[in-house]
């Protein structure tokens, strides 16, 4: 068995949680939704942090959790990352880490302390004080510190939601490389799409406390029945082959199900896995493919579905490519110029790019 089972009802005045899923015990799993919606109150029960009137927990086949069996909090193989680093703060860096060594089962194959001090970037201010150190030197700390403990799952609680601009931007590189370098499932709290874009797999979708969806990171991304799809910044997180780079130009390309995309160039080898993201606003339809045009990615892709925008003078339309699904918002009246419906072939015109990891 290679998945995690949760389950967990947790009732309280105002509030209900009430969820039941599976996912795969492998990757970055987001819980996401709006503040309220019961993320943090679930990472805590899988943490054993709560007392809810419902559980279940498995892990691989593992119990941690269910009508019999109820592992406290520190017996559960779990790291947790919080919103604020929580360091000690009489302690250095180095200090820090070895307290978290301490928690470490020796009979379970550990992440080294020397992995995690080179995976988080942290060896050069092991001496330093938490004080010391910038947020995101702070929270990369922290995450390091939850690694060494040798957890089969690692939480993370909104880990970005204190920092800057800038700390964030620092941080979320070290983020995507934990996903490639350790084979750690990880659930992800968030409320931030553009986090969600970079960082997940799949994603468990909540609202008020309830699980509105669950599944594939594109999938729900270009669900137009979901929220996601709706937002400002909705876009798909498509992940293709670096097939080859173009020195002259300044490019490099992928490809994706369904053809392959320019974009500048990337410092990747030849075969490595990008994800890339395409904003529906940036997604423009033709009838034909344009003669001359400054837009170098276009594809013929099939009308999928239509719903109505949440501006009202437009409509999303999500476009499939081969098997690979993004979405496009054009105004009712392009719509309706271009006799656009579910089924037709067009030509999606993709302004923009953008490299996500």
């Amino acid at each position: 068995m290679n998945d995690i089972e949760i389950a967990y009802r947790v009732t309280r005045e105002e509030f209900t949680l009430d969820v039941n899923f599976k996912t795969a015990a492998k990757g970055v799993t987001a819980l996401f939704g709006q503040s309220g919606s019961g993320k943090t109150t679930l990472l805590r029960c899988i943490a054993g942090l709560e007392s809810p009137d419902f559980g279940r927990c498995i892990f691989k086949g593992d119990i941690w959790q269910n009508e019999v069996i109820n592992l406290a909090a520190h017996e559960r193989p779990i790291g947790y990352v919080f919103q604020e680093a929580n360091l000690f703060p009489h302690l250095t860096v180095e200090k820090n880490l070895q307290y978290g060594l301490k928690r470490r089962k020796q009979i379970v194959k550990s992440v080294s302390f020397d992995d995690a001090v080179s995976l988080l970037g942290v060896s050069p201010f092991l001496k330093r004080l938490p004080a010391e150190l910038s947020g995101g030197q702070r929270q990369r700390v922290a995450i390091a510190r939850a690694l060494v403990t040798s957890p089969q799952l690692l939480l993370m609680d909104e880990p970005l939601a204190s920092l800057d601009i800038q700390s964030k931007a620092e941080i979320l590189p070290y983020l995507e490389s934990l996903n490639g370098s350790l084979d750690i499932p990880v659930f992800y709290v968030s409320h931030s799409p553009e986090e969600v874009l970079r960082i997940a797999d799949s994603i468990v979708l909540l609202k008020n406390g309830a699980m509105l969806a669950q599944g594939n990171l594109n999938e729900i991304l270009t669900r137009t029945d979901l929220p996601l799809a709706h937002l400002e910044e909705a876009s798909a997180a498509v992940n293709g082959e670096v097939i080859s780079h173009n020195d002259d130009y300044h490019l490099s390309y992928v490809k994706i199900k369904g053809g392959t995309v320019a974009v500048s160039k990337l410092d990747f080898p030849v075969g490595k896995i990008a994800r890339i993201r395409i904003s529906a606003k940036d997604v423009s339809l033709a009838l034909q493919p344009g003669q001359k045009s400054s837009i170098s990615n276009v594809f013929p892709v099939t009308v999928d579905s239509i719903t109505q925008a949440v501006d009202p003078a437009k409509v999303l339309i999500k476009l499939d490519m081969g098997g690979e699904c993004f979405l496009a918002q054009i105004t009712r009246l392009s719509q309706h110029q271009l006799n656009i419906e579910p089924g037709k072939i067009v030509y999606a015109q993709i302004k923009s790019v953008a490299l996500m990891r």
